[in-house]
């Protein structure tokens, strides 16, 4: 496990209680506590990094549910199975 996973485990058994004290906020999470709450990302990782060193703290967006911390991907891209990059037909 990573060294924020034990904040990560922090934020997911805590999510009901953080969601009614910092709801839309986004957080710091250190040694499994909150130390400061913020309006945005970049905000939260600019104050913070002035007193603790980058990679020692979890940021998070409080919000309900899994959409919190959980991201979804597409892609537009097509895979033909009949055709191959550099190819050549007679």
């Amino acid at each position: 496990m990573s060294d924020l996973s034990k904040e990560f485990e922090y934020y997911l058994d805590h999510q009901d209680e953080l969601v009614e004290k910092y709801n839309g906020k986004v957080i710091v999470i250190k040694d499994q506590s909150v130390i400061g709450q913020y309006e945005s990302e970049i905000e939260a990782v600019t104050e913070t990094s002035k007193n603790h060193k980058l990679g020692t703290f979890l940021v998070q967006k409080v919000q309900p549910g899994e959409n919190g911390y959980t991201q979804t991907y597409h892609s537009r891209v097509i895979f033909n199975r009949g055709s191959h990059i550099g190819s050549r037909e007679s």
